[in-house]
């Protein structure tokens, strides 16, 4: 699937450009309940006048226990040819355990949707070669090769769901209430720099890695160019995708723990860094020399779900603060809220009285804050990354 097929879109939207803030949402539960999607849904929505109508999408850790084991393809397809191309692909490099459509509502409000799909997915074992590199190597095939074909998400025991519409005709469609997660990820509103289309939306997924994105990344082409030197093909044309793939990069293949990843991304200027002992000056300069493609240059602000080794949520904002983030805390500290605007906060407190904030606040500039199953709030995004002690902490965040 390509984004030029976007021709069924009404003339008036296809030529739309609103460059206004997307809406970003997201919360993780530290003791792993899962929860239905209404709370995401209220979070989300919300934020309407962070909407065009062109583009929302979900992303949900945890909703399917009972093929936990195995890797979850959700598909678009823009025809049955296509579906049967990628099925067959498949059946060359592993065993699909269930094949099936994504379940969506028979009264929903979307105009010409796609083919939706769902594949669990065993790969082959290969020497020499782990399971997640040889997905990888699947989902770019696919993304490149396979027309009117896009992998919307390819981890374990999670999901994306996107596509064009509303924030709240897509949940309705994908019916987003019906699934239970720990850790949900929601955004509104298409990439800046491509047409609204189905694969288009965020979140971005590759693996069990999934980021929602406000805002726009400059050094898109250096960013692109880097990744495509270790094999990623960014066949979407969007700042998102790049943001999704040097993470799964550093993370995952380069090892990185993701507040060290986070640096990399949005590393300190020169100034601040000359401020600091020799050794932390080293590691700092180090990262920034070694990962100099990487950095994200231009506002953003992102929140990214990340589910291997340990499930984690992550925001980061730009190193000028160029774009909103807001995060929120739960009374119990069992749960961390990210959202584009405090409104998402006032809205579940207003329609639920059980939720009791104890702590709202705005991280720094280009500083992260990290939230983990089991561990809880790692990082506030309002320490200073820079102290030693900080430094110190960051090789066990």
């Amino acid at each position: 699937m390509r984004w030029e097929n976007y021709t069924s879109l009404p003339e008036t939207f296809r030529n739309q450009r609103v460059f206004d803030g997307c809406g970003i949402s997201g919360l993780i539960n530290i003791d792993g309940t899962r929860i239905s999607g209404d709370t995401v849904i209220d979070m989300l929505c919300i934020l309407k006048e962070r909407e065009n109508g062109l583009g929302a999408g979900y992303a949900a850790y945890g909703i399917y226990p009972e093929y936990k084991d195995y890797f979850a393809f959700h598909f678009l397809f823009d025809n049955e040819t296509a579906k049967s191309k990628v099925l067959e692909y498949l059946e060359n490099f592993g065993s699909v355990i269930q094949s099936e459509p994504i379940p969506t509502s028979l009264s929903h409000e979307i105009d010409n949707p796609p083919i939706t799909w769902r594949v669990f997915f065993n790969p082959i074992s290969e020497r020499n070669q782990d399971e997640a590199e040889k997905i990888v190597q699947i989902v770019m095939e696919i993304n490149e090769n396979i027309d009117n074909a896009y992998v919307m998400s390819s981890g374990k025991n999670m999901g994306v769901f996107k596509g064009n519409g509303w924030s709240h005709e897509i949940a309705d469609f994908y019916k987003i209430r019906e699934y239970k997660a720990y850790m949900w990820l929601a955004h509104s509103r298409f990439p800046t720099n491509t047409p609204g289309w189905w694969g288009g939306a965020h979140p971005f997924n590759l693996l069990n890695c999934s980021v929602i994105h406000n805002g726009e990344i400059t050094s898109y082409g250096t960013n692109r160019r880097y990744l495509e030197s270790f094999g990623y093909k960014c066949t979407l044309f969007t700042d998102t995708e790049v943001i999704a793939y040097l993470i799964d990069l550093l993370c995952r293949r380069h090892k990185f723990p993701i507040s060290i990843a986070t640096i990399a991304l949005a590393p300190p200027l020169f100034d601040e860094i000359e401020k600091l002992d020799r050794k932390s000056q080293i590691i700092i300069k180090n990262i920034r020399a070694t990962y100099r493609s990487a950095m994200l240059n231009g506002p953003f602000s992102i929140v990214v779900g990340n589910s291997d080794p340990i499930p984690t949520m992550m925001g980061l904002s730009d190193r000028k603060k160029l774009r909103p983030l807001v995060v929120g805390i739960s009374e119990d500290e069992n749960t961390i809220y990210m959202s584009s605007e405090e409104a998402s906060f006032n809205r579940l407190m207003l329609i639920n009285n059980r939720l009791d904030l104890k702590e709202v606040w705005h991280p720094k500039s280009g500083t992260a804050v990290i939230a983990k199953l089991g561990k809880g709030l790692i990082k506030n995004g309002i320490e200073n990354p820079l102290k030693k002690r900080t430094i110190a902490l960051l090789e066990v965040a």
